[in-house]
């Protein structure tokens, strides 16, 4: 069973919707550079290695060798929000965890990207561990006994300040991972759609109030405020991308007012 799928960079004979795909099944390996033995994956760039590295499958997930003495390899996530992962000079063996990848090759001046897809998902089965059910965490399969793991960020998707989050990571979802920030202000003004009442004021205590369910400042019920919590949009759409807490999905809550009114 074919675990990895590898998408080699565009050629002005391919195109980039006619691009080949090479197939591994788990313990395959497959080698790439400017000049590889058959089966592997000819880069014909000069600016490339002649042996630049090595892709092995391993089921769910793969590695990558970087077999260059100079140049770092950075493999991104494409909807990761600016996600990414440095493979150093040397570095052999290094686990990517992305489901969609893209290894950037630095090359005489160009980036080439080398897309490699890992579609392949292994999960537990109903009975296998009691996953969050156990209270204690060991692990013994098909235990029910004792209290529900509490969630670690309990959020509710029909509540205004979820709708605040989404706002304000929308530019880096919709696929700019280094957009600058909305201000308050136009928070407000994407907010309108769905909650006209919407004001600087509203949604500045909103954002406030987000900063403690998220832990980022400790609550009403203790004396201790903390210390003072500057970029506190950024650290916020910083931890929400970071544990998938907003996803490209749940921006319909900002066009919503009908069918989904805010609370």
């Amino acid at each position: 069973m074919y675990s990895i799928i590898v998408v080699p960079p565009p050629t002005t004979e391919d195109g980039p919707d006619h691009r080949p795909q090479l197939r591994l099944a788990p313990g395959e390996r497959l080698a790439f550079g400017r000049s590889v033995p058959a089966g592997g994956l000819t880069v014909p760039h000069e600016g490339v290695s002649r042996r630049a590295g090595e892709i092995t499958a391993h089921g769910a997930f793969w590695t990558l060798s970087n077999l260059s003495r100079r140049q770092t390899y950075v493999v991104e996530n494409p909807e990761g929000a600016g996600e990414h992962i440095k493979v150093a000079p040397g570095r052999l063996d290094a686990p990517v965890p992305f489901e969609f990848s893209r290894i950037v090759l630095p090359a005489a001046g160009e980036l080439l990207p080398v897309e490699v897809w890992a579609p392949r998902h292994d999960y537990l089965r109903a009975g296998d561990g009691d996953g969050d059910e156990g209270a204690d965490g060991d692990g013994a399969a098909g235990r029910r006994d004792g209290e529900p793991t509490a969630p670690a960020f309990s959020l509710d998707r029909t509540k205004r300040y979820f709708a605040v989050l989404a706002a304000l990571c929308e530019p880096r979802l919709r696929g700019a991972p280094h957009a600058p920030l909305p201000t308050v202000d136009q928070v407000v003004e994407r907010l309108r759609p769905a909650w006209p009442a919407a004001s600087r004021t509203s949604v500045q205590w909103n954002i406030d109030y987000l900063a403690v369910k998220l832990r980022l400042k400790p609550g009403p019920e203790t004396a201790d405020p903390g210390p003072r919590l500057n970029g506190k949009k950024e650290s916020l759409v910083s931890l929400a991308l970071r544990f998938d807490l907003v996803r490209e999905d749940d921006l319909l809550v900002l066009a919503e007012p009908s069918r989904r009114a805010l609370r």
